[in-house]
This record gives structure tokens, sequence and C-alpha cells, in this order.
């Protein structure tokens, strides 16, 4: 795990019988959700049941080339994905979409979350003689469902019988050589949405990829729902639908999602605006300037100034050309890289008590450096507002918070945390007001911050478990 927390991916997909370039939709989706996945990325093309897939390590403007896009084609229906890996050495084997052949056709996938299960359910399938290429959660989904596709009359009942053994999060995009499906778990963990343009259905994991190329909004998938297009339309398999307790992921509110997306009815952008309010009411504090850490943190900063009366500031600029933090290696190399990313604006916050909001604190480290740009820049005083509660506890269900050795607040109290990072003050969102940050006050998990799960956890939990049963078996 890193200085910050990441997501692990977005999924896209487009059924298109009226000649939309579907290629051409997932590069413009997938560059919308790029911050859901930055590792690699990959697009899947059937053309007249013949399915194409180009995928590499890179971000979308460097795997897409004109040359790779020239080679997937054209066809009536695509998936695509970009990928965050938590763990793992093996970015380029673990690209998505997975394309499998079996004796019942073809069959591309894409997925979004992780399995609590997926060890066991690997061991089984090993033993039963199914071959893995991957170390990700996702092969086990594809082998679940060619197994019961073997017995199964369509796609989507090998689909749903998937659903009967799988367990954990995973919004799913599966293309057939007839039919794209969308799957949400039963638990509702990632979003996943679907629109149109045209006569063209449209799934993705954030609305703003559907704004992307100009479809229309029409709803999210249910969690437990099975969502079918072909050539007969659209249809739906609701049979898992309200088995389990609805327990979407606070955290997509508070970070990953990008703020002009809406999930499951809610703004993301005017939740991160009551997180800063809440913090205001919570933790005030006397200040002549409230700054936000771009970029997740300006919404939440917005809200606090609002609500407490202290004017808002543009704090930092954001180099937007700079490559991500969190890749660095070396933790001076990671150091150097926060500082060439943010720069603080010293007309803002010189001479000045400066309110800082910021998404969350992991480790510290990222914390502690922007603290000390500010000191650098002039500023008096430094108080630390963070939009959600400390994290106390692993995530098992799509984010790369794998171990309460690596989170500052399972370490420190919280004076201790403030001065570790250098503030003035320290204050978090409260664990009451961070289930009220939408409109449905229903149905999140907040495991991370209580450890109060919906399901229970792995017992097999670390992340790279895959990849050390094959280091292992090599000896």
């Amino acid at each position: 795990m890193k200085n910050e927390i990441h997501e692990e991916c977005g999924v896209f997909g487009i059924y298109s019988p009226d000649g939309i370039d579907v290629a051409s939709a997932c590069y413009y989706g997938l560059y919308a959700l790029q911050h859901r996945g930055q590792e690699s990325c990959g697009i899947a093309v059937n053309d007249k049941g013949v399915i194409h897939c180009y995928k590499n390590v890179g971000l979308v403007n460097e795997v897409f080339t004109k040359e790779a896009m020239s080679e997937i084609g054209t066809g009536c229906m695509a998936i695509a994905h970009a990928r965050y890996g938590t763990a793992g050495t093996y970015p380029r084997r673990n690209a998505q979409p997975l394309v499998v052949n079996h004796i019942k056709g073809t069959m591309a996938l894409a997925h979004n979350g992780a399995l609590t299960n997926a060890t066991e359910l690997r061991e089984k399938l090993e033993l039963g003689g199914s071959i893995f290429h991957t170390t990700s959660d996702t092969e086990v989904i594809t082998h679940e469902i060619i197994q019961a596709r073997l017995t199964s009359a369509s796609i989507e009942e090998a689909v749903s019988r998937m659903m009967d053994v799988v367990e954990g999060a995973y919004s799913l995009v599966i293309m057939s050589p007839k039919k794209l499906i969308a799957v949400r778990d039963k638990y509702g963990f990632r979003p996943l949405c679907m629109g149109t343009i045209g006569q063209s259905t449209v799934f993705a994991s954030e609305s703003c990829a559907l704004d992307s190329i100009g479809a229309t909004f029409v709803r999210d998938i249910k969690p437990g729902e099975i969502v079918i297009v072909d050539k007969n339309g659209v249809r739906s398999d609701e049979s898992h639908v309200g088995i389990r307790p609805k327990s979407s992921c606070v955290f997509e509110y508070i970070y990953f999602a990008r703020p002009d997306s809406v999930i499951d009815g809610s703004s993301v952008h005017i939740a991160r605006q009551r997180a800063g309010s809440f913090l205001a009411l919570e933790h005030p504090v006397h200040a002549d300037v409230v700054v936000g850490v771009p970029d997740s943190g300006i919404d939440a900063a917005v809200g606090y100034a609002r609500q407490s009366g202290i004017p808002y500031g543009i704090g930092f600029i954001k180099n937007k050309y700079i490559g991500r933090t969190f890749i660095q290696p070396v933790q001076a190399d990671r150091e150097d890289k926060v500082r060439i990313k943010l720069n603080p604006v010293s007309a803002v916050v010189s001479g000045k008590r400066v309110v800082l909001v910021d998404d969350s604190i992991v480790r510290g480290t990222t914390s502690a450096i922007i603290v000390k740009l500010l000191r650098d820049a002039g500023a008096a005083e430094v108080h630390v507002r963070i939009s959600c509660p400390p994290f106390t506890h692993p995530c098992y269900f799509g984010t790369d918070i794998d171990s309460c050795d690596r989170l500052i607040a399972c370490r420190h109290t919280l004076d201790e945390i403030r001065d570790i990072i250098g503030a003035d003050s320290l204050g978090f969102l409260s664990c009451e007001n961070v289930r009220h940050l939408c409109d449905n006050t229903t149905g999140f998990c907040d495991g991370c911050f209580t450890g109060d799960y919906p399901c229970p956890p792995p017992e097999h939990p670390e992340k790279n478990r895959f990849e050390r049963k094959i280091m292992e078996d090599d000896i």
C-alpha cells in the first residue's frame, strides 16, 4: 500500500445496432475513467462474433495509438477496462479485458472490485484442472462462468449461477459473440450505471463516462442485477436483487469518483461539499482562509468555507503534467514529486491562518509534506481537516487498504498524528456524519472506518496471495 488510497478499476461497455464506432466510444469512456486506474488499460471489440482485444501497460493515450486502434477494428459492441493493481508484479499479464475461448464460444470480461472467496474458489478450480494465466480475482470469475456455461442454456444463466458462488465486490461488463451483459454484485459495493446514445446502450463505472461520449444517463444497475443487451433489446434478471443489504462504498463519494459523477442517485460534488460543511460544524477554528488539496479536497474545502464563513482561497496550483506520486519506489523521490506536483500560492497563504482540507490521511507522509509546503510559503498556522474518518481497518472490496500496520491512525493518537504531520490542529469527519453525505442515507459500507463489514472478510486477505503462490511453486 502506498501513501495514497487507490481504487482498482473502471469498466465501460457499449452495444450499438446503429453503427456507432464502439472502439472510439470505449477510448473516450476510458479517458473519463482514467482516475480509477492508471496501471494498464484495454479494449475488446466484437466484430460479427469475433472478439479482437488490445491491452497494455500505461495510460489510455499511451496504449491506444492510432496503430493500436486500427488493430482492434470496428464492430457492433465493445467493452473496456482501466486498471489500478493493488499489488503484484505482473501488470501486463493482469491487464483486462480478459478474453477466453471455450467450447460454447468466446467471452470477454472486465471487472471492478475484489472477491472475498477468491482463494477458495481458485483452489477448487485448479484441483479440477482449470489453468490460470493471471494472478487476479477476475480470472476466477471467468472460470466460474465458463464452468456454469457448460450446462446452462444461455450466457446470462451461467452468469446468474456464478453469482451463487462468488462473494465480494464485482461490477462487470461481459461480452459474448451476440450479447453484452452488465452485472453488479449483490451488495452493490462498486458503482455501475447504464445510459443510451441513439439506439445504443452503454454501461460505465461512473456517469461521467456516459457524458464523455454524449450518452444520456438512464439509471444505476441495481445491486444483484444482471442486464442483458442483444438484438432483441434490453432485459433484466433480478433474481439476485434484494437478497443482501445494499452496501455501496462510501469512499466513492469522498475520493474515488469524479466530482461530476452521480452514483446511486447522489451527486459526488454535493456529497463532498456536505463533508466540508460537517467538518466546519464538528471542528471549527479561527482562521483567515480555507484551501483544499487538489483535486478531491477542493469541493470539501468549498463546503467548509461556506459553512464557517471563512473565505475560500486557491492555495495550491497543481501541475497536471507530472507523473503519479505513488509510483515512485523511493520515499525521497515521492517527496520531490509532491513538491513538483503541488505548488502553494504564497499570496493566498502568507501570514494567514490556513484551514487545509484534504480527503484522507493514510500514512501521513504526503500530509506532512503538504503542511510543510504551506509553512515554507509563509502560512502562520495550518489547521488540517480531513473529509473522512480515520482509516483503522483493511478494505476487502477493491481498495488497497490491506494492512493496519501501515495505517497511521492504527498506530498513533489524534494528537500524535497532528504532531507527525506538523499541523497546529487536526480534525477528521465523524463516522456518524459520513453516513449522511448523500441524498440516500442508507446502504453504505464504511468498514475501513468502523471494522463493521457487510459480509465476512476473506480467510486469506493478502492482496498478493496469488503472486506469492506462484513464487512458492517455482521454488
